[in-house]
């Protein structure tokens, strides 16, 4: 029997922060956009601990202001990909611009620093991944995909995923049944 999972990647890691920092005794305020503030003196070796427990999370204590928004960046984009509610009404360099209170060349600027990419870019690359999640839920069909991250049309979709996965949709989707039959037999 097979199971698949759904979850937010903000609420996950909040609890798991939470759940080692109770661990550790240590005492603590959530801040916004991912942030907590210690409110007790901490020993090096249960901040090292801490940051190791952390660590098997994949989940990871930023210390470097332009660092931390990077990843807030990021986290932003994937958060406004995957969670349709979030999507905003007006261009994401916009709403970028307006959340963080900073110029959106700023912005560009850390993003690229750390990824060597655009802002532009990492999007497509992540509506392609949720793109490529939709098709093997198989719930949409392409037009609703496309529609559903904003596409155009269903051919600019098509372009974007080739042009990112060498693959066309369709060829994903035969790739993904075979996978499925293979497994299931």
């Amino acid at each position: 029997m097979r199971f698949y999972i759904n979850y937010d990647v903000n609420i996950a890691c909040r609890v798991i922060l939470q759940e080692q920092l109770e661990l550790l005794n240590i005492k603590y305020k959530l801040l916004p956009l991912g942030g907590f503030e210690i409110s007790n003196t901490v020993s090096k070796e249960n901040f090292k601990t801490l940051k190791e427990n952390l660590g098997k999370y994949a989940i990871n204590i930023v210390d470097n202001q332009k660092k931390h928004l990077f990843q807030q960046i990021k986290e932003t984009i994937v958060e406004i990909v995957f969670d349709k509610d979030k999507y905003p009404n007006t261009n994401i360099s916009y709403y970028l611009s307006e959340k963080f209170n900073l110029s959106y060349g700023h912005l560009a600027s850390i993003f690229s620093e750390y990824t060597y990419t655009t802002i532009e870019n990492f999007i497509i690359i992540q509506k392609i991944e949720k793109v490529k999640k939709l098709i093997i839920e198989e719930k949409l069909n392409m037009t609703e995909i496309s529609y559903e991250l904003n596409y155009s049309s269903v051919a600019h979709l098509s372009s974007q995923f080739k042009k990112v996965t060498g693959l066309t949709p369709s060829v994903f989707k035969r790739i993904i049944e075979k996978r499925k039959q293979l497994i299931d037999n």
